[in-house]
């Protein structure tokens, strides 16, 4: 255990691309619990989204079968599922009768070699940091509960993990410097979830997040795009399914990319407006403040430092004394990682200030997503 956290602290440093993280994470957790392939997503924390992830000899093609059965209600384990288990560990093949969505899920394993599954949801109490999945070949030994307990020892090392990654910051000479701040863009996605058409905006967004900058995983543009789009339908159905509001991490795409999704129809019939921009200034303030851990009290005093606000007029709009608010300020950029509020401004607004959207048909004000 002590060497595989130390194994995991140490990659925090490392600057990863594409799928390594997943290939680390394999290499440091197989001694733990040995497995075949492996998926490690991350989500944003105030939505529940997922904003980024990596695969490690796991199929895209089961992923995207999975995806499938998971919004549409045909597998027992989505992460809503496996939040309600008290481990946060589902389990997929072994011995004993299985029901009816265990069964559908095995035969989709199944369908690509792969005989068990197990499911680790990365929480802890400052919210939703991701889902883990383990996989064995088919013909080999099912995970067990034995598997589900030494998963939910790591899990505080995958948080710290994907909490590190996600905080990172584009330093520089990465490709967030390359022309500057992207306009917002759009894509349609069809009722069979493909690219219907893209605004001018919409391509430069995909040129930039083509895989063939050696960045983003070669798996993440048809997987990410997919997932989007039966996010937004799911949502139109059950409002209380997670929001289609992700936020990419700088040290996935080069930025943070902020992607949001609304069906142009009712009850998410129809064609899919997925909308990317920037995801920076007052719409990163709630993602940016989770993954660097701050208390309530010191989210406030970001949104007003963010604002332009003095020391002293926070004091007042708070209720707090100069001395308090200071020490608050502190904080902040203590777990920020900046030297002051200029720093933290530029870090917030990116690599530019947020440029103008343009006009699309239809669509109910898509260029003001929730915050993310």
């Amino acid at each position: 255990m002590d060497r595989l956290a130390r194994r995991l602290q140490a990659a925090t440093g490392e600057r990863l691309v594409q799928d390594e993280p997943a290939a680390l994470v394999s290499e440091a957790i197989t001694p733990w619990v040995a497995h075949d392939a492996l998926r490690l997503f991350g989500m944003n924390p105030v939505t529940g989204a997922v904003s980024y992830g990596f695969l490690h000899g796991f199929s895209p093609q089961l992923l995207q079968a999975q995806l499938f059965d998971s919004y549409l209600g045909d597998d027992p384990f989505s992460p809503a599922d496996i939040a309600r288990l008290p481990a946060s560990v589902g389990l997929l093949g072994g011995r004993g009768r299985c029901a009816p969505g265990h069964l559908h899920a095995l035969d989709t394993l199944a369908a690509h070699g792969a005989g068990s599954e197990a499911r680790l949801l990365l929480r802890d109490g400052q919210g939703l940091w991701g889902l883990l999945a383990l996989l064995r070949v088919e013909g080999g030994r099912p995970f067990d509960r034995a598997d589900a307990d030494r998963l939910t020892e790591i899990a505080p090392l995958l948080i710290a993990l994907l909490r590190t990654y996600a905080a990172g910051n584009c330093t520089a000479g990465d490709s967030s410097a390359d022309g500057g701040p992207l306009p917002t863009g759009v894509v349609i996605v069809g009722p069979d979830h493909r690219v219907r058409s893209l605004t001018p905006e919409a391509r430069a967004w995909m040129r930039h997040i083509d895989p063939a900058r050696g960045r983003a995983p070669q798996w993440m543009p048809d997987a990410s795009m997919l997932e989007i789009s039966l996010a937004a339908r799911r949502h139109a159905l059950d409002p209380g399914a997670p929001r289609p509001v992700s936020c990419s991490p700088a040290a996935y795409l080069g930025r943070r990319v902020a992607v949001h999704a609304q069906p142009l129809g009712e009850r998410g019939e129809g064609d899919i407006a997925v909308i990317f921009q920037e995801a920076a200034g007052t719409l990163l303030l709630p993602t940016y403040a989770a993954w660097h851990g701050l208390t309530s009290r010191e989210r406030q005093i970001l949104r007003h430092l963010y604002s332009g606000a003095a020391p002293k007029n926070i004091a007042r709009a708070l209720g707090l004394s100069v001395h308090t608010v200071n020490a608050h300020v502190k904080a902040v950029f203590r777990k920020t990682g900046v030297s002051g509020r200029d720093e933290l401004l530029a870090v917030l607004d990116g690599p530019g200030p947020p440029a103008p959207a343009p006009e699309v048909p239809a669509p109910p004000s898509p260029t003001t997503p929730p915050s993310l």
